[in-house]
């Protein structure tokens, strides 16, 4: 068997298309753009090179985005007070805090501090909770861009055996939420699975984001699954590679990401349409007020 490939660019193009296309109807309606903020705290090149090419995106697609960046020795009160004045900014629907902080800088504080409807990066504990309550907002974004590329492949959900590896904040944890949203039957790996390799042997739709070259052996990979790699590392080399021996895994798998090109532009196509729908749910929300 040989894999084919979910190409996430193309997907993440069509979706970006379609943001564009709904902020273009907002203001032919007399409404405004939705407007994005990007906090990224600290001067790390390839930190700045990211967020430029998302910011580039938002821009293209019809957003209104305004980025600052604040030296590392900001404090946490700082950042924080920062994030309030985007919080009060009317014309802002999404903020965005580029992770990593530094380790000064409580990552929990600053993201339960942003106010629920402008978190486009989903991460927010009221936005986790509606998706693990079943009547999900903003939800992360990536994540949503892998229930995306799933759906097209018309991948079916109910009852398959879903194996997310990986048990951050960001990806793992959500994900499982997202596959238990689907119907699927969900199990989690993390430093304390007993048998990863029997575990990855069971799924039919196996994700994998921990940022370890190669963890997953492309031998254990089942036969016709769908293979979802999150992991973007680069080696001495130069060469881009996910968590998934790819070559391997590719002969057993029905389908399968490539890394680049696979997960990383929904994730970015994910932050676009989560940014318009927030404003959407404001219009709402105010309209009903009204």
């Amino acid at each position: 068997m040989s894999a084919r490939l979910i190409d996430g660019k193309k997907l993440a193009d069509e979706h970006r298309a379609a943001v564009g296309q709904g902020i273009a109807a907002r203001v032919q309606r007399g409404e405004r753009a939705p407007g994005l903020a990007v906090i990224l705290v600290g001067d790390d090149p390839a930190s700045k090179v990211y967020v430029g090419k998302k910011i580039e995106a938002c821009r293209a697609a019809g957003l209104v985005s305004r980025a600052v960046y604040p030296e590392a020795s900001i404090t946490e009160t700082e950042l924080l007070a920062l994030i309030d004045q985007f919080n009060a900014d009317d014309t802002i629907d999404g903020i965005l805090v580029q992770l990593p902080l530094p380790a000064h800088i409580n990552a929990s504080a600053v993201i339960e501090r942003v106010r629920p409807d402008k978190d486009v990066d989903g991460f927010h504990p009221y936005n986790v909770g509606r998706l693990a309550q079943r009547v999900p907002l903003l939800r992360a974004c990536t994540p949503l861009g892998i229930v995306r590329l799933l759906e097209s492949i018309d991948e079916p959900f109910h009852g398959r055996q879903a194996v997310v590896v990986g048990a951050s904040n960001i990806v793992g944890r959500p994900m499982s939420l997202e596959f238990l949203l689907k119907g699927a039957t969900t199990t989690v790996c993390h430093r304390f699975t007993r048998d990863l390799a029997y575990e990855v042997g069971q799924a039919e739709i196996l994700v994998v984001g921990v940022g370890k070259p190669g963890l997953i052996k492309g031998e254990w990979v089942r036969e016709g699954a769908t293979v979802i790699d999150v992991g973007m590392n680069r080696l001495d080399t130069g060469k881009l590679v996910g968590d998934v021996e790819f070559e391997t895994a590719a002969q057993r798998a029905a389908w399968i990401t490539p890394v680049p090109g696979g997960v990383g532009p929904m994730t970015v196509a994910m932050l676009m349409s989560n940014t318009l729908r927030a404003a959407e749910l404001r219009d709402a929300a105010e309209s009903a007020i009204r």
